[in-house]
């Protein structure tokens, strides 16, 4: 990976038409981020945030410029491609959590692996290792509405990390949790990027979560502004 870069966007744009009217989300986008990093990705809405992170996540493809994920050049792949780069390699953690209803925490973690070749019995240890990873042993059993709001999201960060992704992308993880429960949701993010080397990306819009990042960046009508780096 070029000089421990595991991220890199050059020049990225991206065109929407809504009818006949073009909608520029991104203006030619340049960022590096290093192998490890926590980087939290400011903004107001419609700056182009999201559009950003659809492309990071391999959700989407920009209009022009490019987009290497560990040294590959993702933004020339096709959809079933990038597909199998999200599946093996990007771990989606959002503001709703996301989880299937009436099922199980185990159930729910252990879904990014049913299509896999994986065999059940290792499937169940890689969740139950996920879920040990964010303080939810014991829990495996609890369906989803028997579960806090930050346990719930405690089960999105599980399923995200169940695969060994290379990169956690975090869509305003707190926004739906109360602070006291925010803050814990926080502190498992930079554990998981401390002690597990973890690339983590955090979508916010509170200044107090965007601390906690090694570098920072705010989007403003489809460019980059402004950032810090440690």
């Amino acid at each position: 990976m070029e000089n421990n870069n595991i991220i890199q966007l050059k020049n990225l744009t991206k065109t929407y038409y809504v009818g006949e009217t073009q909608v520029h989300a991104l203006r030619g986008i340049s960022h590096t981020v290093k192998n490890g990093e926590l980087l939290a990705v400011m903004g107001p809405s419609g700056s182009g945030k999201s559009t950003l992170m659809n492309i990071v996540g391999c959700l989407d493809k920009p209009t022009s410029g490019k987009y290497f994920l560990e040294g590959k050049e993702v933004s020339t792949y096709n959809k079933n491609h990038l597909a199998g780069i999200r599946n093996k390699k990007i771990g989606f953690v959002f503001q709703n959590f996301n989880l299937l209803a009436r099922t199980t925490t185990l159930e729910n973690t252990e879904l990014p692996l049913l299509y896999s070749n994986i065999p059940g019995k290792k499937v169940k240890q890689m969740a139950m290792e996920a879920l040990s990873l964010v303080g939810l042993r014991g829990r495996e059993l609890h369906r989803t509405n028997q579960l806090s709001g930050g346990e719930q999201q405690r089960v999105a960060i599980a399923r995200a990390l169940v695969n060994n992704p290379s990169i956690l992308l975090a869509d305003e993880p707190t926004g739906n949790l109360d602070t006291k429960t925010g803050e814990e949701i926080i502190e498992i993010f930079k554990m998981l990027n401390r002690e597990k080397n973890i690339t983590i990306v955090v979508v916010t819009h509170d200044p107090e979560i965007a601390s906690i990042a090694q570098n920072q960046i705010h989007i403003r009508d489809g460019v980059i502004v402004n950032g810090k780096t440690e």
